[in-house]
């Protein structure tokens, strides 16, 4: 990007200006005789041009590699704004994955063997390993793509299509709509792909959990029920397209007979290839169901199970740490959480035990203390007091940010076709431009899932200071390769979001009641049993209700909220162990730098040290922490 030339050319132009007045310095204090101290500051110019300019090529280079991979997914285009490929969807297939695959191992070689590592200055190393990072990931993950679940409750790409084509495809013109039908019948297209890949994992014994076809079966149902395809009110795809094509004729991008028509393409293609394709997806889960065991089970009692669910962690952590030091790890914070539970538990003058109190908080359905009403006034509630938690962050923000985001963030029920009881909230980023803010998504088709307590930390860890101030921010840098400002690393981020929640206690005004505070004891002891929990399913045997149990002994977690968990660790291996993984680093790094800088340390610094660098590896943070530190120790 020619910001990023232009900026690094800065401060080569900087760094050559400081050399020079250093040696015009030495000759006017008549040091003519210090040749080695000339000599040094010669060798010192020389290197740091070298690094500047081979830092400047690798830059160039990731740029054109960027747009290259680009080219492999029309999805990512449509989340980064862009309208290129929009008629288009993403090649699920094998043989693409074989071409994807093939294309980053081959760039990664190319890397390597063109550039000079030993000449890049700190940041184009960071890059340089993370391009390394990603295709030794992606190499390693790919022995095990014969284990994977392609149809699951909490993925749901069948669920995904149309959320991308009513909230991410975005229609100005007459070709976008267009394009928007196109999609509609690429959909099709890549609805059979991965059936072809799931019914190969099938052949092969690797099937997720009874209840995962169950979900897919009703969720895939509702896609196609509603007009068009059913009598009733418009479906959702069928009232979206309706809508964006009104748009365009309200604004006169088009007369009555274009939309006419657009209509009439919209419901054909929902009819000839959306619909039969969604029956075809509901026949193979029907077909298959059968075969999945009554008693759900961790995927180490799949074929090559174990050795994936080592790669899973390894994966989802970016450490090498084993399921039993992340099992031992999380007895301990459980152990430690439960016991700052007990004072809040006594603050509030709870004369009952720790798991009295959880059935308390837990079973009290309409108290107006712990719940909001089970109607569309609650659920209103619900958001209304969500955006005021974010937006009463947002003016003590640069308090601990020297850079903050500059997309907006908005919070959002879960579309119906796809929301479930109980289910996580989650985040979805905005365009890199500004034009699409991003979104906090909050399942509220049970208010009695969806407790009080827990309102605060999840809005400051999936909007802010959690996750839209991460992701907005590494969306916007400029002083990177775009491709690291949309690079992802779960233990980075879920470590990021979890850490935000203990974060926003320091800041004035958060968790003022007591039962909060102790919500957010909750989400982060919630983290903490994930380690025990996950490790436990996939390594040691544990059934889907020994996790359930555990789950409400150690928590006043519901009882749809802990069997939706659980059911989310099973089909997604892993996963749930980067939270508090990374939580735990991002803390040691901060002790870290405090103890190591005593009075010089400044939040703010240490914030953008982590943010400002995009995702990253766990130890290429640390890495880049240490540079920080060193920098500010160097005054």
């Amino acid at each position: 990007m020619a910001t990023n030339h232009l900026e690094s050319k800065f401060s080569s132009l900087k760094s050559l200006a400081f050399v020079l007045m250093s040696s015009a310095a030495l000759v006017a204090c008549g040091q003519g005789d210090n040749r080695a101290q000339n000599a040094g500051n010669t060798a010192t110019q020389v290197a740091a041009e070298q690094a500047q300019t081979e830092s400047e090529r690798l830059n160039a280079w990731f740029e054109v590699k960027f747009e290259e991979q680009l080219q492999f997914s029309p999805i990512t285009q449509t989340f980064l704004g862009r309208k290129t490929d929009n008629d288009k969807i993403d090649d699920f297939s094998s043989a693409a994955q074989d071409e994807q695959l093939a294309w980053q191992q081959a760039s990664a070689a190319e890397m390597k063997a063109s550039f000079d590592y030993a000449k890049l200055n700190d940041d184009a190393k960071i890059s340089y390993d993370l391009w390394a990072y990603q295709a030794e990931r992606a190499k390693a993950a790919d022995q095990f793509r014969a284990n994977a679940y392609i149809f699951e409750q909490m993925q749901a790409i069948h669920g995904f299509f149309p959320q991308l084509l009513i909230a991410f495809h975005r229609v100005d013109d007459a070709a976008d709509m267009e394009a928007y039908i196109d999609r509609i019948s690429a959909t099709a297209v890549a609805l059979d792909q991965l059936m072809t890949l799931s019914r190969d994992n099938a052949a092969g014994g690797v099937r997720p959990p009874r209840f995962a076809f169950e979900s897919v079966i009703d969720s895939a149902t509702k896609i196609i029920t509603g007009a068009p395809f059913t009598e009733g009110e418009d479906s959702s795809i069928w009232a979206d397209a309706q809508k964006k094509i009104a748009a365009l004729e309200d604004a006169g991008s088009i007369d009555a007979a274009r939309a006419e028509q657009l209509r009439t393409d919209a419901r054909t293609a929902l009819l000839d290839d959306w619909m039969p394709a969604y029956q075809r997806l509901i026949a193979w889960q029907q077909e298959d169901i059968v075969n999945a065991p009554e008693v759900s089970a961790g995927v180490s009692a799949l074929p090559n199970g174990e050795a994936y669910y080592n790669e899973r962690l390894a994966n989802n952590t970016t450490t090498s740490l084993t399921a039993d030091e992340i099992h031992t790890i999380g007895l301990a914070e459980v152990a430690r959480l439960r016991a700052e539970m007990e004072a809040i538990r006594e603050e509030v003058g709870y004369e009952g035990d720790l798991q009295a109190f959880f059935a308390e908080l837990r079973d009290n359905k309409t108290d107006p203390r712990y719940y909001f009403p089970d109607t569309d006034e609650g659920r209103q509630a619900y958001i209304d007091a969500a955006t005021a938690a974010i937006d009463g962050i947002k003016a003590k923000l640069p308090d601990y940010f020297g850079i903050l985001p500059k997309a907006d963030l908005v919070v959002k029920r879960v579309e119906p076709f796809r929301e479930q009881p109980g289910a996580a909230q989650h985040y979805f980023p905005g365009t890199p431009d500004g034009s699409r803010p991003g979104v906090y998504y909050a399942h509220l088709s049970d208010m009695t899932a969806m407790p009080k307590r827990e309102l605060e930390v999840i809005a400051y860890h999936e909007g802010l200071p959690g996750h839209h101030m991460q992701i907005a921010i590494q969306q916007e840098l400029e002083s990177v390769p775009t491709f690291r400002t949309q690079a992802n690393f779960t233990a980075y981020s879920e470590g990021w979001g979890l850490y935000s929640e203990i974060l926003a206690k320091e800041m004035d005004g958060t968790y003022a009641d007591p039962y909060s505070e102790f919500g957010r004891l909750g989400s982060e002891i919630w983290r903490a049993i994930r380690l025990v929990v996950d490790t436990g399913l996939h390594a040691k045997g544990w059934s889907e209700d020994q996790a359930v149990e555990y789950f409400k002994a150690n928590s006043a977690i519901t009882e749809t909220q802990a069997r939706s968990e659980v059911r989310r660790y099973m089909v997604l291996p892993g996963q749930a162990t980067s939270y508090k993984i990374g939580m735990l680093k991002i803390q040691e790094l901060r002790r870290k730098a405090e103890d190591a800088l005593g009075d010089r340390f400044d939040i703010r610094g240490f914030h953008d040290t982590v943010l400002g660098g995009g995702a990253m590896p766990l130890d290429i943070l640390e890495r880049r922490v240490d540079q920080w530190i060193a920098a500010v120790q160097a005054g």
